[in-house]
C-alpha cells in the first residue's frame, strides 16, 4: 500500500492507503471520495478523474500519453500540473504522493 494524500476543493485533506498497481482514480473511487468520478472506469476516455499533482511529485508520476494529453485539453481549468488520475499508477516511488482536486470535473 502507498499513502496518497487527496486535497479536496474545500481544502480538506484525506490520506488514503492505495494498493500498488492501482491508480489515483481507483483509490478515490474505491473510497467514495467526492470530486473524482471516474465515469469510464479508468479507460482514459472521460477525464472525470482530473487532478492537480503537487509540483514536487509531478516528475515522478510518469509521462503523459497522447490520449491523456488530448483529454486534458477538455478539462475545466487545466494547469501545467494537471493529470488524469486513471493514468497515474501507484508504485513504491509514489508513496506520499499529493494530489489536489479541481473545483469541478468536465
Amino acid at each position: 500500500m502507498a499513502k496518497i494524500t487527496y486535497i479536496a476543493r474545500d481544502g480538506e485533506t484525506l490520506v488514503l492507503d492505495v494498493e500498488r498497481g492501482s491508480t489515483v482514480m481507483r483509490g478515490a473511487v474505491d473510497n467514495a471520495l467526492q470530486g473524482i468520478i471516474g465515469d469510464c472506469g479508468g479507460a482514459c476516455s472521460c477525464a472525470t478523474c482530473h487532478v492537480y499533482v503537487d509540483p514536487q511529485w509531478y516528475d515522478k508520476v510518469g509521462e503523459i500519453g497522447a490520449t491523456e494529453e488530448i483529454l486534458l485539453e477538455e478539462v475545466c481549468d487545466p494547469q501545467p500540473n494537471s493529470r488524469l488520475g486513471c493514468q497515474i499508477t501507484i508504485t513504491d516511488d509514489l508513496d506520499g504522493l499529493v494530489v489536489r482536486l479541481p473545483e469541478k470535473q468536465v
